[in-house]
């Protein structure tokens, strides 16, 4: 029997620590794939370079389709899903809270801004 999902592609996408590699496998393992022609996996996997250390920081996903068009129009679709999702943590980022943003806070709806 030949295999009905015979287009796939494996993607690694590597993240600063394991934590915030699993937040983002939470965040967008949670849309399911549109089509019934293409199947998508997620893991997280420890970096080739560093896999004796055990952390498991590369968001690991899987994807299998029926053709190459389907396969190429998922993964696209991803990578938009992924740029908001790494944006929304660039902007969180406890560790850049202090750093001059892009963007003032001044007159934020809500914002109470503490002189130290």
């Amino acid at each position: 029997m030949a295999d009905e999902f015979p287009c796939k592609l494996t993607l690694h996408l590597p993240f600063p620590t394991p934590a915030l590699a699993d937040t983002a496998l939470r965040a967008l393992s949670v849309d399911q794939e549109l089509s019934p022609l293409v199947r998508r996996s997620f893991t997280l996997v420890a970096p080739d370079t560093t896999a004796e250390s055990g952390a498991k920081n590369v968001l690991q996903v899987s994807y299998s389709a029926t053709t190459n068009r389907m396969l190429r129009v998922a993964v696209n679709g991803f990578f938009e899903s992924v740029g908001v999702v790494i944006g929304v943590m660039r902007e969180l980022d406890v560790d850049v809270v202090d750093m001059p943003g892009s963007e003032s806070l001044e007159g934020a709806q809500g914002l109470e801004q503490v002189k130290v």
